[in-house]
Parts: structure tokens; C-alpha cells; sequence
């Protein structure tokens, strides 16, 4: 590569020169290849343009600086012909305007520049024929040295062949393309237990193993037709002595110079002993080492071949088993008994399908899989589920041990086409939780619908913390209103999901998620947070209203050391007097109470708070350790409230149901406790409520649970009669027959 002059400092009248080998360097790169960088190029052609300013302006005028320009372009390889004429019109047009100033300009600039013209294209075209001349020599240098070098090559190739021929450790042969050795090595014929003559006068073809002849040959006929330059494989071969070789085969097509197939060398190797210890390490990578069974590699082996060749119409099943206490087992009586079961076990399963052909694998540890192939519908797959449990449920002797076994299974089974292997697994795997869910020595059916659902609850489960975090969560409250005067005296606060994808998700579908997962502790402390604030804000807008907010308490809440502080914060932080705030736990929480919790509640109602009872008369009640708890409302169970008036098919139990909630009206009030009633749905029921002097009644009657806003407006159209909002509840009078609220 040419060195790029700098021309740094020269000043040849006119500062636009930069511009113009800027313009000129655009210029070759568009129009041709250049092997320097655009900073480099501009440089270059900086310094040609100043070169050929100064030869236009010099006082004694020569050809000879653009003529060395010709030849400084060819050398830095700036020899695209278009970028030349763009150059040489620029010459003429541009080059004396931008670059030369003109008082500077000579009296024949005209002939100066096209003198110039000529002497860069003389200079440039000079350079090209010597360049081509110097190549074409080196060419023909290089032809003759190249001719000698490949003549000897050729002698050294021969010689290193032969002595790799005769030496090298592995057999090679040589054949023509009809099959018939022509030439063999010494390993070759040792090999196979033959003298190199007798190899020569042998066909290819009748070396081949019996049981792949047909298959080599085709390979060997592509490899001669010239379809094919190499073949790799791993073949067996007779030996002489008729005992047999597995090789490793590679064969090479040797080609005339015109592409005709000439002959085929073989390179082989004897791989016997690796042969027959990869098919020991295979079976024992695809085998379970205790039972002797297929694994799970092997079965999913098995079943995604089948799943891939089966035809239309072809139906395959799964028997997912798994034993009943087999923990118990092995913790008893030791790990190695258990393992002695599990050996028999696995020989009864795979005895039991014998005659139908079907895989029986362990999964490891106490499961097994069955694998139904070509089923006619799930009646055969119930088939062999009952029969592996029948064959599991004989009574087994291990040692002096006689141990009684069961298992569950989960069957799932589907047309091939219209499924994958781990699909199939994954509901086999879902089948057998639901068997072992239901109870022992039982089967069970995938049942999609029953799977959606399950996948449902899983994925509300994942998103129940992150949720909580984006602050998903919102509150409804619900009135509770006066039976006596019809007046709002409390809400509960009822905690909603607002799902991005699903909506508004009620407490049905993700509380019990969240005290399984352990997050209700923190869901509950949110709600009570969020409940105590609003219900400050009530209390600061309407002062006279006295609003109570209602918030249940979780069992697992209340059994949380620090459920008292946290109670304590909220109404600190939100400033809400304590005794506008009630907590409900349900009857069992409350019953079940001892020791820490129960101290809990003792705090609490130290703090003012009060406490009540939700859905009290569902479970069994200590009336007199109700008594001593400081429990201050009960809520009674939706259920005695329903019973009553609810369609008045049924008067028998209506009287009953009412007689229900008056003896357990008059028991709260015995031990000077609120009662509310749930689920008060009708007027009707509003009004014999009344009538058994139950203090307050919760229900659609009375509103549905609404946002804060609602209880708002509520309250504002409570304060201000005359407001154009409309009351959630109902009016004064809330007992009158015929008065309804939907």
C-alpha cells in the first residue's frame, strides 16, 4: 500500500481544496473499490489536489507532478476507470474554481489544466501496462516454479502413500468401481483374517454381513455412480473363520480428471470391543439399574417415536403409577427392603402387559409408566390401569417381611396426532394427583376441563405476590345497616382483584390461594391499612355518621405474633379512633383459640377495638369459652338467614330456620353481644329479622358490596336529604312489607 503523503501546512491559495478532495474521495469510493479507510482516502487525494495546484501555478510549467499523480493513483490502487473520467471532467469544471484563487490564476489556465488532463491520464495509463507487465511476469514465473513444485509433489504423494499404505495401523483397500479389489494393506487382510491374495480376487460384495448386504450395497452403487464423494458407516463383517468384526467404514470415490468415477479406497477399523461396550453403556443408560426396567430416556425414547410415526387414527395411552405410603416403607423397615419391593413390584407390572406388548418403565423412585400403544379408546387404558393394580395389591414376601401394597394411577389417553410426549406426561402427572387427592388403590381419568381449571388456580398463585406489589388490589364495602331504624351503621371491607387480563376477580377465587401460599398475611395487613384509611376519611367528612368499618381477619393473621402492633400502626398511621374499627374471625379461628392467640385477642380488645364473630352457627361453638372470649358481634351464617322466607315452598323448615336465629339471637344477646345477619336478601327477610329483634342485617337488600366512592355518596345523601344522589339502601321503614331493593 502506497504511503499517504500529509499535506498539512501547504496553502495553495484557495482553502476550499479540502472541500474538494472531500468530494473527489466521495467520489472513488462510490464508483469503485478502495482499499483505505474514507479518513485515509481524503488524505491521499488532500495532497494529489494540492500537488496538482501547485504544477497549474507554477511559474515554469511541467506535465510531469500530474504525471506522477497518474502513477501515485495506480499505486495506491485508485484505479476504477469512472473514477478517472469523474476526475479528469472535474479537472476542467470544478478544480480551477474551488481550488485555485483567482488572482492567482495564469493567463492560460485553459491549457495548463488540460495539459495537466493529459498528463495525469498519460501517467495513470503508463502505470497500468507497467503494473500488468510486472504481473504477468510473475505469472509466468510462478507457472513454471508451480509446474516443478507439483511434479515433485506428485513424486513425494506417491511415495508417502505407499509407505502410509503398507505401515499404517488401520486396513485400506483399494477397488474398482465394479466391486473387485484390486489392492489391499497388511491390517486389511489381517483384519479379516484373509492373505492380501486371496483379498484380490474377492468382490466387495461378498465381504458384506448377511443381515446388510442389501442396504451396503446401495450405499456402494450411490458411491460409484458418483452420487455420493464418501460414505461413513459402521458395518459388520465376516471374518474367515466365519466369527464377526464390527468396523468403522469410510469409503472415498476417486475421480478421473473429466469426473468419471475411477476407483474407491476403504479405510477401516476394527471397533469390536468399543462396539460391545456401547451397547453395555446404552443399556445401562436407558435401563434402571434396580429393577432392570427401561428408564424414563428410554420411554420418552419410545414414546416420541411412536408419537412422530404414528398414523392417522392411531390412539396411545399412559398408565402413570405411583405407590400408596412407600415413604412409610422405606422408614420403617430400611431403604433396602423397600428397594427388594420395588424390584418385585416392577416384575409384576411388566408380567401383568406381557402379552399385550406394552412398555412398562420406572420414572424413578416408587413411580412407574406404562405406555398404551394403539388403544381403541380409554376402556383399554382402564384395562391395564386395573390390571397394575391388582398385580401391585397381591400381598408381597421380602425376606421374612410380608408387606401389603397399593398404588394409584392416572390414565390419560389421547390420539397420537394430536399431541407431544411431554403434554402426555404432564397430564398423567396432573391424573395421578387427582388419584392420590381421592384416596388409595385407586385410578383416575384426565379430564381436560378439571386441568384448566387446576392451571387456572396455579397461575393466580404465581401472580398473587406480584400482583399485591403493582397494586392490584382494591376494596369493595358492603352496608350494614340498622334493622331497627334503616340507617348504614358499619361496612365490611371485601377485598376485589383487578386483574389485567381476567377483571375483577372476587375473594372466592384467590383468598383461599393466598392463606395456602402464606401471602394473606400480607393481603390482610393491605386490606386493614387501606380499611382504616378510608374509614378516617369518612370519619373526617361526615363526623356525626360514626361509620364502623368491618375487616376480617384471616386464621392465620390471627395467629401472627405481631397482628396486635400491626393493628396498632394501622390506626396510628391512618388516625382512626379504635373503636370504628371491628375485626371479624371466623368461628373456628375464634373457638380454636389458645395460648398466644388467644392473648392476641385480649390485646386487641384492649386496643378498643371491637371483635365479632363471622358465620357463627356453621361449626361447633363452646358456648361457655364464648363466654369468656372479648368478643363483641355475632354475624349470623348466611344459611339460617336464606332459609327464611326465602321462597315459601318449604314452611316446615322456614319455621325451623327462624326458630334458629330467634335461640341464637336471644343467646347474644344473653351474653350482651350484637348479632348482624348475613345474606338478607328480601324485604321479607329484613322484616321477621326485625321482628326477632336481630340489632343489624348485612345483604344485596341493604347494597351490594360497592367501591368507596358509593359509600360516599351514601353518606352525603344521608347528611343532605335533598341531594340528588340516590341512597344505596333502603329508605326509613325498612321493615314495611313490600319494600324492596334489588
Amino acid at each position: 500500500m502506497a504511503v499517504l503523503p500529509d499535506p498539512a501546512g501547504v496553502d495553495v491559495g484557495r482553502a476550499d481544496a479540502r472541500g474538494y478532495a472531500a468530494d473527489w474521495a466521495r467520489a472513488v469510493r462510490r464508483l469503485g473499490f478502495v482499499p483505505h479507510s474514507a479518513a485515509e482516502t481524503e488524505r491521499l487525494l488532500l495532497a494529489h489536489t494540492v500537488r496538482l495546484a501547485e504544477a497549474v501555478l507554477a511559474e515554469r510549467f511541467s506535465t510531469r507532478p500530474a504525471e506522477e499523480v497518474g502513477r501515485a493513483l495506480v499505486e495506491a490502487h485508485l484505479t476504477e476507470p469512472r473514477a478517472l473520467e469523474w476526475l479528469l471532467r472535474a479537472l476542467a469544471v470544478d478544480f480551477p474554481r474551488r481550488v485555485l484563487a483567482a488572482e492567482a490564476r495564469p493567463a492560460d489556465l485553459t491549457d495548463r489544466i488540460a495539459a495537466v488532463q493529459g498528463g495525469l491520464a498519460a501517467g495513470f495509463a503508463r502505470a497500468l501496462r507497467d503494473r500488468t507487465f510486472t504481473q504477468q511476469e510473475r505469472i509466468a514465473r510462478s507457472a513454471w516454479q508451480a509446474r516443478d513444485e507439483v511434479e515433485q509433489a506428485l513424486r513425494d504423494s506417491e511415495a508417502r502413500f505407499r509407505a502410509v499404505f503398507t505401515g499404517a495401523a488401520i486396513g485400506i483397500g483399494i477397488a474398482g468401481v465394479d466391486g473387485r479389489i484390486i489392492d489391499v494393506n497388511q491390517a486389511f487382510a489381517d483384519m479379516l483374517g484373509y492373505s492380501i491374495e486371496e483379498l484380490r480376487k474377492t468382490n466387495v460384495a461378498g465381504m458384506f454381513h448377511a443381515d446388510d448386504a442389501a442396504g451396503m450395497w446401495e450405499l456402494y452403487q450411490e458411491l460409484v455412480e458418483g452420487k455420493q464423494d464418501l460414505v461413513r458407516v459402521e458395518k459388520r463383517y465376516h471374518r474367515k473363520d466365519g466369527t464377526v468384526v464390527w468396523t468403522d467404514l469410510a469409503v472415498s470415490l476417486i475421480r478421473h480428471d473429466d469426473g468419471r468415477p475411477r476407483f474407491t479406497v476403504a479405510m477401516i477399523e476394527d471397533i469390536t470391543e468399543r462396539y460391545e461396550l456401547q451397547q453395555r453403556l446404552r443399556f445401562q443408560a436407558l435401563h434402571d439399574p434396580l429393577t432392570g426396567l427401561p428408564n424414563r430416556t428410554l420411554f420418552f425414547e419410545t414414546l416420541g417415536r411412536v408419537l412422530d410415526t404414528a398414523g392417522p387414527g392411531r390412539r396411545v395411552g399412559v398408565c402413570f403409577l405411583d405407590l400408596d405410603g412407600f415413604k412409610a416403607i422405606n422408614d420403617s423397615l430400611g431403604h433396602d427392603l423397600g428397594d427388594r419391593l420395588l424390584v418385585v413390584i416392577g416384575r409384576r407390572l411388566a408380567e401383568c402387559v406381557a402379552d399385550h406388548g406394552h412398555l412398562v418403565a420406572r420414572m424413578g423412585g416408587d413411580e412407574f409408566v406404562i405406555l398404551v400403544d394403539g388403544g381403541d379408546d380409554i376402556d383399554g387404558a382402564v384395562s391395564v390401569a386395573e390390571a397394575a393394580l391388582a398385580a401391585v395389591a397381591a400381598p408381597v414376601h421380602v425376606g421374612d417381611q410380608q408387606l401389603a401394597v397399593s398404588a394409584s394411577v392416572g390414565i390419560v389417553e389421547f390420539p397420537a396426532g394430536e399431541t407431544t410426549a411431554s403434554a402426555l406426561m404432564k397430564a398423567a402427572d396432573t391424573t395421578l394427583y387427582w388419584a392420590k387427592a381421592a384416596g388409595r388403590g385407586r385410578w383416575a381419568v384426565y379430564d381436560p376441563e378439571r386441568s384448566a381449571r387446576d392451571i387456572a388456580r396455579s397461575a393466580l398463585v404465581a401472580e398473587l405476590p406480584a400482583a399485591l406489589d403493582r397494586g392490584e388490589f382494591v376494596l369493595h364495602y358492603q352496608p350494614i345497616v340498622s334493622l331497627l331504624e334503616g340507617n348504614m351503621l358499619a361496612v365490611e371491607a371485601l377485598v376485589r382483584w383487578e386483574h389485567p387480563e381476567l377483571g375483577l376477580i372476587g375473594p372466592d377465587r384467590f383468598i383461599g390461594l393466598a392463606e395456602e401460599t402464606g401471602l394473606i398475611v400480607r393481603l390482610g395487613e393491605w386490606v386493614l391499612r387501606r380499611a382504616c384509611r378510608d374509614a378516617e376519611r369518612w370519619r373526617r367528612q361526615f363526623p356525626d355518621a360514626r361509620l364502623v368499618v368491618s375487616v376480617n381477619l384471616a386464621g392465620r393473621q390471627a395467629d401472627d405474633p405481631a397482628i396486635v402492633e400491626t393493628v396498632a400502626d394501622a390506626l396510628r398511621t391512618s388516625g382512626l379512633p379504635a373503636d370504628l374499627l371491628q375485626l371479624e374471625l371466623t368461628e373456628s379461628a375464634v373457638m380454636g383459640s389458645a395460648d398466644e392467640p388467644l392473648r392476641s385477642l385480649h390485646r386487641l380488645a384492649a386496643l378498643g377495638v371491637r371483635l365479632a364473630v363471622d358465620d357463627f352457627g356453621t361449626g361447633y361453638s363452646n358456648l361457655a369459652y364464648l363466654r369468656r372470649l372479648p368478643i363483641h358481634c355475632l354475624k349470623l351464617a348466611g344459611p339460617f338467614v336464606e332459609g327464611i322466607g326465602a321462597d315459601g315452598s318449604d314452611l316446615a323448615a322456614d319455621h325451623r330456620d327462624e326458630r334458629i336465629v330467634d335461640a341464637l339471637v336471644r343467646l347474644a344477646h344473653a351474653l350482651e353481644l350484637w348479632v348482624t345477619a348475613e345474606a338478607v336478601e328480601t324485604a321479607i327477610q329484613a322484616e321477621r329479622l326485625r321482628a326477632l329483634r336481630c340489632d343489624t342485617g348485612q345483604g344485596r337488600f341493604f347494597g351490594a358490596p360497592a367501591p368507596a366512592e358509593r359509600i360516599t355518596d351514601r353518606l352525603r345523601a344521608a347528611v343532605d336529604p335533598g341531594s340528588t344522589l340516590t341512597p344505596a339502601g333502603p329508605p326509613d321503614g325498612v321493615g314495611r312489607r313490600g319494600t324492596e331493593v334489588a
